[in-house]
């Protein structure tokens, strides 16, 4: 337990310092792009003091060229740390409002160009949405938990629809991705960090323009599928 509570005071430390950098270099005139970097790098360097190794299947699924939205399932805080530090090329976290309010913390977010969603009040996320949809018109990518909050039993929740509304609005595919692993490492409600190997598997894209509005629960149901089975083959293939 010593090692978990050093972990989390170190971690605190160097997230204020990347923090800080991120609202210091984004007043100066530091693009988006360049403070994703500085988060991805702040990202590496948690997992590896955490002693956290990630084998990642399936980068080429990722276009750099074209917006992609992408959906992980979530079971734990270090599914974070494992998108932004393995997800090849620029994209926006679309995060819970709580995450926002975070001293230093949610005003890196904000300069990096991240969204955050209000899931309680219907009109403040149709705003979030719809700010989201215009980062994907600029050809940026966004990145989002479906299940709006994190797994506490294992389990892969059902899915917020906001997200696949915004996919079907913005006619842009789909990429699931699923996190083998992380609830071992840090569960939900829980300090202590454990080592450990993490698998992350990006599936291919799912396009959504064959889908019609009331088709949306179909679209749904297919991306957590998609997720599920490869959450599910993975799994037993860890514990083998």
């Amino acid at each position: 337990m010593f090692r978990s509570i050093l972990l989390v005071a170190i971690s605190v430390i160097i997230t204020a310092f990347f923090s800080t950098c991120v609202v210091i270099f984004s007043l100066l005139g530091v693009a988006e792009n360049s403070l994703h970097k500085m988060a991805r790098t702040w990202a590496r360097v948690l997992l590896a003091i955490s002693n956290v190794r990630v084998r990642v299947i399936g980068t080429e699924h990722v276009n750099g060229e074209t917006p992609q939205i992408f959906m992980s399932n979530h079971q734990s805080d270090f599914d974070i740390l494992i998108i932004l530090a393995f997800l090849p090329g620029q994209f926006r976290w679309i995060a819970k409002k709580e995450l926002f309010r975070i001293p230093i913390f949610g005003r890196a977010m904000r300069n990096a160009g991240y969204i955050e969603i209000d899931r309680q009040h219907h009109e403040r996320a149709l705003q979030n949405l719809a700010e989201a949809a215009r980062k994907i018109r600029e050809g940026k990518s966004v990145m989002s938990f479906p299940e709006g909050t994190r797994s506490g039993d294992g389990s892969i929740k059902p899915f917020k629809k906001g997200m696949f509304h915004l996919a079907m609005e913005a006619e842009t595919p789909i990429v699931p991705i699923s996190i083998i692993g992380a609830d071992k490492i840090m569960p939900k409600r829980s300090l202590k960090v454990n080592p450990g190997r993490i698998t992350m598997v990006i599936d291919k894209p799912i396009e959504v323009s064959g889908y019609a509005e009331e088709a949306r629960t179909e679209l749904m149901e297919r991306v957590r599928g998609v997720i599920v089975s490869n959450f599910d083959l993975w799994r037993e293939r860890k514990e083998s």
